[in-house]
C-alpha cells in the first residue's frame, strides 16, 4: 500500500517567544516492510539552526533553533511511504513466554542483546507485581508468547476505555490503570509495562494510522491521527507489532516513525523556549492511500 502523509503542527502562544529550540521525530522509518520514497519537513519562521542526525534506535531527528521574535510556530511535513504486508504469524506455534523470559535472565546471549535492554524498567514505565498479576491472565502456563500478547491485546481493549479527555501526555500509567480509561499512548504504555513485569522484552511505537471512512462516505481530509502501540520480542521472528487501542495485529494501515522505550523517546515534538506563555496545539494529519 503506498501513502502520502501530511503532518501539520501549529503552536499558538499567548505571548511572543523570544528563542526557542526543538526536536522533531516525524520521518517515518525504513523496515523490513515499509520504504520511505520523499519526505520534506518544512518549518516556520524559517530556523536559525537546523541538524539533522539519526538517534540511538534508529529514528531520525531533525534538531532545529529559531532566534527571532515570533508568536507561533508551524512544522509540516510531507511523506510518501509504502507498507508490505506484514507476515502472517501463527501465535499458537511460537515459543512458550516462559522459555522467551528465561532467555532474558542474566546473562544473556549475545543474539538478544538488543532486545535485552528492553526488558528494563525506562523513564516512564516501571514493573509492578499488579501489572504482572493482571498479564498472568493471559499468560498462562505454557502459554506461546504471541498468542499471550494478542490476549493480552485484547484485555487492554475490552478492559480500558478509550477516552481523548481523560490524560494527557504527562499522565502517569498509575493513573490509566486506576481510572481504566485513556488513548492509545497510555494503552502502549499498559502493554508494555505488563510484558516487561513478566520480564519480557517490548517497546514503544509511533506512528501514523489510516482510518477508513463508513462505506459510502467520502474520505475527510486532516482527520486521521498520530498513532501509538507496542512491540514484543519473539525469537527467531523479531519484533510483533500489537494495536491494543484497535484490539489488531497491525498490517498495512499502520505506518511506522519511530520506537523507543516509551514515549519520551518518540515525542514527535519536543523542545524549550523563552517566553510565550500559555499556548494552544493544533495537530493535523491527512494518510492519503496512492493505490
Amino acid at each position: 500500500m503506498n501513502y502520502h502523509i501530511t503532518h501539520c503542527t501549529l503552536y499558538d502562544y499567548a505571548a511572543p517567544v523570544s528563542v526557542s529550540h526543538h526536536v522533531a521525530r516525524l520521518e517515518p522509518l525504513v523496515t523490513a516492510t515499509q520504504s520511505r520514497e520523499k519526505f520534506s519537513l518544512q518549518i516556520f519562521p524559517e530556523p536559525t539552526l537546523r541538524k539533522e542526525r539519526t538517534d540511538y534506535f534508529g529514528n531520525r531527528l531533525c534538531f532545529f533553533a529559531i532566534q527571532e521574535i515570533h508568536t507561533k510556530l508551524e512544522i509540516i511535513t510531507h511523506s510518501r511511504v509504502t507498507v508490505q504486508p506484514r507476515r502472517q504469524t501463527q501465535n499458537e506455534s511460537t515459543a512458550t513466554w516462559e522459555s522467551v523470559a528465561e532467555m532474558f535472565c542474566d546473562p544473556v546471549s549475545p543474539e538478544v542483546v538488543e532486545p535485552y535492554q528492553f526488558v528494563f524498567d525506562s523513564p516512564q514505565l516501571r514493573a509492578s507485581q499488579e501489572l504482572s498479576d493482571y498479564a498472568r491472565e493471559s499468560f498462562g502456563k505454557d502459554t506461546p508468547l504471541l498468542a499471550g500478547a494478542r490476549e493480552l491485546t485484547r484485555r487492554i481493549f475490552t478492559d480500558f476505555k478509550f477516552d481523548p479527555k481523560a490524560t494527557t501526555v504527562a499522565t502517569p500509567l498509575e493513573e490509566v490503570w486506576e481510572k481504566r480509561r485513556g488513548v492509545c499512548q497510555d494503552f502502549a504504555h499498559l502493554g508494555i509495562a505488563c510484558l516487561r513485569s513478566l520480564g519480557l522484552p517490548a517497546r514503544y511505537v509511533s506512528g501514523y494510522l489510516r482510518t477508513r471512512p463508513p462505506e459510502g462516505r467520502p474520505r475527510l481530509v486532516g482527520v486521521d491521527a498520530s498513532h501509538a502501540w507496542f512491540s514484543v520480542f519473539s525469537p527467531g521472528m523479531g519484533w510483533i507489532d500489537f494495536d491494543p487501542t484497535n484490539n489488531v495485529q497491525t498490517a498495512e494501515d499502520h505506518i511506522t516513525v519511530a520506537y523507543g522505550r516509551d514515549f519520551g523517546d518518540v515525542s514527535p515534538v519536543a523542545g524549550i523556549l523563552t517566553g510565550g506563555g500559555k499556548h494552544e496545539v493544533k495537530v493535523s494529519v491527512d494518510v492519503e492511500p496512492l493505490d
